[in-house]
């Protein structure tokens, strides 16, 4: 049988609650189809740094690193600063194992209305810069509380970031329409958005079957929202795909929805799998979390582990459960996280349905 290591953190608010409901229906699918997921769980997050005063122990990018995958929940409390949550433990381990494709598809689901006039179905995927950019560590603050305070921060572009993230986005392309979508600023951006386009139409000379249009982040912004069929793969800088995914998470209905791969593709560590949202600590218990976007990841996992056969009816399954209308308040339904849960495990049992 085979078997693959899963680190599971949890972490914060819904995120447990959306972990233990893609746990129950990843365990029923491995059994049907040959191979078994180990779990370890790290019971890190803000809870943790209460305790202990750190996200994550000190050790912790070690452990991991045995792991063939992460599937983590969410991370965030009111009571932490998001920079401290975030930069303590899910930008630590997104940049020590090198995870710098963000894959985040995105597609209208059945009988789900979104929030746009044109109903016309949607599929793209928004390929995100996951390691540099705008989400760089260099810059400080001086002169703290007097009139002059000051805060800088610097983005940061290389030649190896942007061209092996463009690389990765026509090769995508190529697997679908052949289309590829480059957000930029380079109009109001004077340095590094200029260097992102001459990056980007260099990698785009080593792939003349694919189409490169450059837009203005700004106005791809409003095209996604007039007609999102327009694009297949959007490739953006860390900022600008981590804007624009929660966008088109919400064309598509809800944010609740939305999967993300935190990918290394040259699979020298783990890669991991989150859903887009965040904790939602105003929703914690009530148990009304949108178990989707978790499961939805958890597909994309295992596809990168080699199971496609299994991620591909874990999302023939996750269609037919929310065009049978088992879903969460988010997507107009009435069902529980884990009334949501018992619908999969339910659909991926029952005999005839995984063609």
């Amino acid at each position: 049988m085979r078997t693959y290591r899963i680190a599971a953190i949890p972490g914060d608010g819904i995120g447990r609650e959306t972990v233990s409901a893609a746990r129950r229906v990843l365990d029923v699918l491995s059994a049907t189809h040959g191979f078994e997921l180990v779990w370890t769980e790290h019971p890190w997050g803000c809870a943790f740094h209460a305790e202990t005063g750190a996200m994550m122990p000190a050790d912790g990018i070690e452990r991991l690193r045995e792991a063939d995958a992460i599937l983590l929940g969410a991370v965030g409390t009111p009571e932490i600063p998001d920079h401290v949550s975030l930069w303590g433990l899910l930008i630590p381990i997104r940049r020590e194992f090198d995870q710098f494709v963000s894959l985040r598809p995105v597609r209208s689901l059945p009988g789900v209305r979104g929030p746009l006039r044109d109903e016309r179905p949607f599929d793209l995927v928004v390929v995100r810069e996951n390691t540099e950019g705008e989400y760089g560590e260099i810059g400080g603050r001086l002169y703290r509380g007097r009139p002059h305070e000051l805060a800088v921060q610097e983005a940061v572009f290389t030649r190896l970031g942007v061209e092996r993230i463009a690389r990765y986005a026509f090769g995508l392309a190529r697997t679908r329409s052949g289309r590829v979508a480059s957000a930029t600023k380079s109009n109001g951006i004077v340095h590094t958005m200029p260097f992102w386009d001459e990056v980007v139409a260099e990698v785009a000379a080593d792939f003349p079957d694919v189409e490169l249009t450059s837009y203005h982040v700004d106005a791809l912004a409003a095209l996604l929202v007039l007609d999102p069929t327009r694009f297949d793969v959007i490739v953006a800088s860390n900022l600008f795909g981590d804007i624009l995914s929660d966008l088109t998470a919400a064309l598509a209905g809800s944010i609740g929805v939305a999967p993300c791969g935190n990918i290394d593709p040259t699979r020298s560590g783990p890669s991991m799998f989150e859903p887009i949202h965040g904790s939602a600590p105003d929703i914690v218990g009530t148990g009304s979390a949108d178990p989707i976007g978790q499961i939805w990841s958890a597909a994309l996992m295992l596809e990168h582990l080699g199971e496609k056969e299994a991620a591909d009816r874990l999302v023939r399954a996750l269609d037919r459960v929310v065009a049978a209308g088992s879903v969460t308040p988010d997507l107009g339904g009435t069902l529980s996280t884990d009334q949501v849960c018992d619908a999969f495990i339910e659909e991926l049992r029952r005999p005839g349905t995984d063609g």
